[in-house]
């Protein structure tokens, strides 16, 4: 009977091309079904061990050669007893990251893996499936082809050049013998003191909403058929409302309502998963006082009943044993494990002990506390993922298939990207672009560094390691050099990062020197910012721009020169104590290994900047309000008795970024001035270049529910698009407003649309329509 129904499926993918959507859809349901059978007899076969084994999720050191499991030798090499261990006895299912936190060849993926594999699949032949975090690139790769960080990508507004990454990354991630992507992330990145902002799409929902669908595209494709060798699974992260703490700091307590976790959070999360996403993985922090691991309200009435996510849930790191260590909401690690299973959670990372997890969750279901209905939810859940992804069939994929690594057509499309994302601030009397005969002086701690470059999660966690992997590439000073030549660039640091103990602190090198050669320089490029990090060791206590750089900016502006400041940086680090004396800026965000071949082809004119900021960059410590405010946050300075500074203030909002041209907007023209809920509104804006040279603009729509039971926005994103126009050309540019743009989350938490007035506005052009 089995035999008769695969028959009968191979002959319907053979008559494809001429079934109706009908059978189509039916073609799709009997694979599923046919999946699910798979699975099922699987499940019947596996004992309590084996099953909570899958559920375990161990980083590489462990089962590696070394003096402990936080290091191994070098050159790698596995294990035998510790393999033993984990896969025989303890039957483990997952493994992830690097060895020594340091980047692999692909040759040397392939051969960690495969022995992983041989090791690993045990009496079932159960493959073990590995993950990484390849969030701008195949991170632990060497060779691998380094995007801009994602908040960078955002900058650039362009849905196919992020598509495109993620379909290199998928490709180069694949190259590697890994299958699962822990990207991208999806966390709203609204307070520009957290360490993690640069892993996000900025501060806009619906920015990080349109972006966040594209990426997943890529990875997965267009069908996400995951079992492609080219695609991988990817891994939305990290659900819930992470990145909003009170303190601004990493794994800090957050403070939610219920709406604005629905209106501001959700809605990237929530079309992720209608986007076809595999996987998920938790907020490591707390909302409202209750940790997001052991939440049964966001993990299983929120996130798989509402929202119906049928995919794997995996924890952040060692985040179960956090319940009992550190959050204290548990009395012993067991209890932890039963609160965190019985919450939702499929497979823990657990990194190190995984005995512990293992033997406690065993001793839970035979006790009654966690029942074996749960747990095979779970395992169900990690078995469908690896036939899906196709691991039953081939466990690892081979470097050897896959030419394109690294290539240059690779490389072409991380240029661009990084081109794309840079953001031109400030240019006081067209300073730039530079002329290149000039004689220029490069300095500052940014200005020779790869490092800088690329940030965190970069051939190493915090990015330490770059300067090792990535000396073929251009520096800021390399690629300045290769641009003009040697004889026309001065470099001199001045300031430099220590690379050691907290290496992102300066110290003074060699500052009197190269304020003196500023002297004879025509034009200062001046690249200050902040060194690699991430997570917890990237927390600040001061949002200003170091005090060091700070006073070397003042010294440079003073020599009377002509300065173009360069920041280098993961997140808008204050400059407003120097920034009224520096004619011209640019933010190149974190852009990767080609940010500096793309930053000189900016400053010399070769190419046109485009990118638009994905945040509000604050002028003050104590003013860090979003472009999306409310009104109450929008008062000016007052002068009088009771004087009192402006609540909103940002140094450059939202959206803002200049051009080496001019555009023009005419005819914003809506298809209606009255509409109902259920109506599409259709809107259009003529965008003309009225400059001499060719540019990309991004044209957005802003919309402003003008009144409202719970207190709307300034204004916020509805729409964007990025067109390219040669000088005097005009293109029309439409959008589509309907329910989803125009609805907001009501106090009783229910998406709505309600009647009354709404003002579009695109540039300087603005519109109003009402919804009866």
């Amino acid at each position: 009977m089995k035999n008769n129904f695969r028959y009968v499926l191979i002959m319907l993918i053979f008559l494809s091309g001429t079934l109706s959507p009908y059978s189509l859809k039916a073609q799709t349901s009997n694979a599923s079904k046919e999946l699910d059978v798979k699975v099922a007899t699987l499940l019947q076969k596996m004992t309590l061990q084996e099953k909570v084994g899958q559920m375990a999720q161990i980083t590489l050191d462990v089962i590696t050669k070394g003096p402990d499991r936080f290091s191994s030798d070098e050159p790698v090499v596995l294990d035998e007893v510790a393999m033993k261990k984990a896969f025989g006895v303890y039957k483990l299912g997952s493994v992830l990251n690097t060895a020594n936190n340091r980047a692999r060849t692909p040759e040397t993926w392939f051969r960690i893996i495969s022995e992983i594999q041989n090791a690993g699949k045990g009496r079932l032949n159960i493959p073990v499936i590995y993950g990484i975090d390849a969030i701008h690139g195949a991170t632990y790769t060497a060779g691998a082809t380094m995007f801009p960080q994602q908040i960078g990508q955002a900058a650039t507004r362009n849905r196919e050049l992020l598509r495109k990454g993620a379909e290199i990354t998928a490709y180069e991630t694949r190259a590697s013998g890994i299958p699962w992507n822990f990207s991208p992330v999806l966390d709203l990145g609204p307070d520009p003191r957290f360490p993690r902002i640069w892993e996000t799409y900025g501060e806009d929902p619906y920015l990080t909403t349109q972006l966040g669908v594209q990426v997943i595209k890529g990875y997965e494709g267009d069908k996400n058929n995951i079992s492609d060798p080219f695609h991988v699974a990817s891994c939305l992260k990290h659900f819930l409302g992470y990145q909003v703490s009170i303190s601004g700091k990493d794994r800090t307590p957050v403070s939610l309502s219920d709406q604005q976790l629905r209106e501001y959070h959700l809605p990237a999360f929530k079309a992720a998963i209608n986007a076809g996403a595999h996987t998920i993985m938790i907020n490591s922090g707390l909302i409202n006082g209750v940790p997001v691991h052991a939440n049964f309200t966001l993990l299983t009435k929120l996130l798989r009943e509402e929202l119906g996510f049928k995919g794997l849930v995996v924890t952040d790191w060692g985040d179960i044993e956090n319940l009992y260590s550190r959050d204290r909401v548990a009395k012993s690690n067991r209890e932890a494990v039963m609160m965190a299973i019985n919450a939702g959670i499929d497979m823990s990372m657990i990194a190190y002990q995984y005995e512990p997890f293992c033997d406690d969750l065993i001793a839970l279901v035979k006790e009654g506390k966690v029942k074996q209905q749960r747990i095979d939810e779970a395992v169900t859940r990690i078995l469908k993922l690896k036939y899906q992804l196709g691991l039953f069939e081939t466990a690892v994929t081979n470097f050897k298939n896959y030419p394109k690594f690294g290539s240059k057509e690779f490389e072409q499309a991380a240029y661009q990207t990084a081109a794309e994302s840079i953001t031109l601030l400030k240019n006081t009397n067209n300073i730039l672009p530079l002329k290149k005969d000039m004689k220029v002086l490069v300095t500052g701690p940014n200005a020779n560094s790869m490092r800088t470059l690329n940030g965190g999660w970069t051939y190493s966690w915090q990015g330490e390691k770059v300067e090792e992997f990535a000396a073929k590439y251009n520096t800021i000073v390399e690629a300045l050099q290769n641009k003009i030549g040697n004889n026309q660039v001065n470099f001199i640091p001045g300031v430099s990062y220590k690379m050691d103990g907290k290496y992102y602190e300066e110290y003074a090198d060699q500052m009197k020197e190269a304020l003196e050669a500023a002297k004879n320089a025509d034009a200062i490029i001046l690249c200050l910012g902040e060194n690699s990090y991430t997570e917890t060791p990237g927390n600040l206590s001061d949002l200003y721009l170091s005090d060091l750089q700070t006073e070397y900016a003042k010294q440079i502006a003073a020599l009377g020169k002509p300065v173009i400041l360069v920041l280098n940086e993961g997140r808008p680090r204050l400059i407003s104590k120097f920034e009224a004396s520096i004619p011209a800026i640019l933010q190149t965000y974190l852009p990767g290994n080609f940010g500096g071949d793309a930053l000189a082809d900016i400053l010399f004119g070769d190419v046109n900047p485009s990118g638009k900021l994905p945040y509000n960059y604050p002028k003050f410590p104590n003013s860090l309000v979003n472009y999306n405010h409310k009104p109450s946050e929008s008062r000016s300075v007052v002068a009088g008795v009771y004087n009192y500074d402006a609540d909103y203030n940002p140094q450059y909002e939202f959206g803002f970024g200049l051009s080496y041209t001019t555009f023009k907007y005419d005819n914003l023209k809506m298809s209606a001035s009255k509409i109902t809920a259920n109506d599409v509104l259709t809107v259009s804006v003529d965008v003309t270049n009225t400059g001499s040279r060719e540019g990309k603009e991004v044209v957005d729509l802003y919309l402003s529910d003008l009144y409202a039971s719970v207190t709307p926005d300034i204004k916020r994103l509805k729409g964007f698009d990025k067109i390219s126009l040669k000088p005097g050309e005009t293109k029309t540019v439409s959008f589509q407003l309907g329910k989803n743009e125009l609805s907001f989350v009501n106090q009783q938490n229910k998406n709505v649309v309600e009647s009354g007035d709404f003002e579009i506005q695109i540039a300087n052009l603005k519109t109003k329509f009402s919804v009866q």
